[in-house]
């Protein structure tokens, strides 16, 4: 195994859970952007100690090369963990953008890749639903959940049948 570097982003914020699309040709990442001054001073002071704040990130897609980046999601809130369809057409991802923004409360949501048809696929109040991922044949979703816990902020691994 040989590894090259080629960097693909380089805005200022914070970049992540870069996922592939099934075909190669798509990536699809969580991002924040800071937009005011404020924003940025205090993204840089986080910075200084190694340290993001993950309250507020949109998802992003690119082309594999690193071009025609386009933010995918305008929701506000946590947008995370984004990973795509086999159908290269959609996104499934967590956000908490319609939730009690307290930490944790997260839903599982589909967005088409041209930012329509937001689609709740999971979540209730304090279920923090998030990192899904198919099987091969995208016939089984799995994803972490603190929903059924016995212990607070127990999290647990679910699966079901996914049925498109």
């Amino acid at each position: 195994l040989t590894v090259s570097d080629f960097q693909l982003t380089n805005e200022i914020g914070y970049d992540g859970h870069a996922t592939f699309s099934r075909d190669g040709s798509k990536i699809v990442f969580e991002a924040s952007r800071p937009k005011t001054d404020a924003e940025l001073e205090r993204y840089t002071k986080m910075l200084s100690y190694n340290l993001v704040s993950p309250k507020e990130l949109e998802l992003f897609v690119m082309n594999a090369d690193g071009s025609n980046v386009t933010q995918l999601t305008h929701l506000g809130g946590a947008n995370i963990s984004p990973y795509f369809l086999k159908d290269g057409k959609r996104v499934i991802f967590a956000s908490n953008h319609a939730m009690d923004r307290k930490c944790c409360d997260f839903a599982l949501y589909l967005i088409d890749l041209d930012g329509k048809n937001l689609e709740k696929v999971t979540g209730q109040n304090g279920s923090a639903d998030g990192f899904p991922t198919f099987d091969g044949n995208q016939r089984r979703m799995i994803w972490a959940s603190r929903r059924n816990g016995t212990h607070q902020g127990e999290t647990n691994i679910f699966i079901a049948d996914w049925i498109d």
